[in-house]
């Protein structure tokens, strides 16, 4: 097995690649947790509108119970090795009341428009108050690049 070296990259250039991955990727880890029923952990699509993480799920789901008792949530990308979480409140939206540019980029970005479903959904609006992001172990020093909503430099 090859190693390579983990080069540790500058609060700026963190950055840039984590709002590079917001702006491309389609899958976030979000967990949210209600007092009663507990942790809960599920996958859904988002789209990044440069403030905030936009998902949709069933209006009846977990995820929407738990954020409607207890907005506070963590997102987190997939990659293991290249860690990004956010945490925030999330902000709910019945689907026939989300602002259009944000329902529009979403149905842009997937092709599927929960609006036109006959089962009613709840759009999630997160803007990160707090976003940490390292590759390896050298970046945990200096992970948090944003913090009370403001970037770091």
């Amino acid at each position: 097995m090859q190693h390579t070296k983990i080069v540790r990259r500058p609060m700026a250039e963190r950055r840039r690649d984590t709002l590079e991955r917001l702006r491309t990727e389609r899958d976030v880890w979000v967990s949210t947790a209600h007092p009663e029923h507990g942790p809960h952990q599920v996958p859904l699509w988002f789209s990044w509108d440069g403030r905030a993480v936009w998902m949709c799920t069933a209006a009846g789901s977990a995820t929407a119970r738990n954020v409607r008792t207890e907005p506070r949530v963590r997102l987190g990308l997939p990659d293991t090795f290249d860690v990004v979480l956010l945490q925030g409140e999330a902000e709910c939206f019945a689907d026939q009341e989300v602002p259009e540019d944000a329902a529009e980029a979403f149905a842009g970005k997937f092709g599927w428009d929960p609006r036109t479903e006959e089962k009613p959904f709840l759009y999630l609006r997160v803007a990160p108050k707090t976003v940490r992001a390292w590759r390896g172990g050298t970046e945990l020093p200096g992970r948090v690049i944003m913090r009370d909503g403001t970037w770091l430099e």
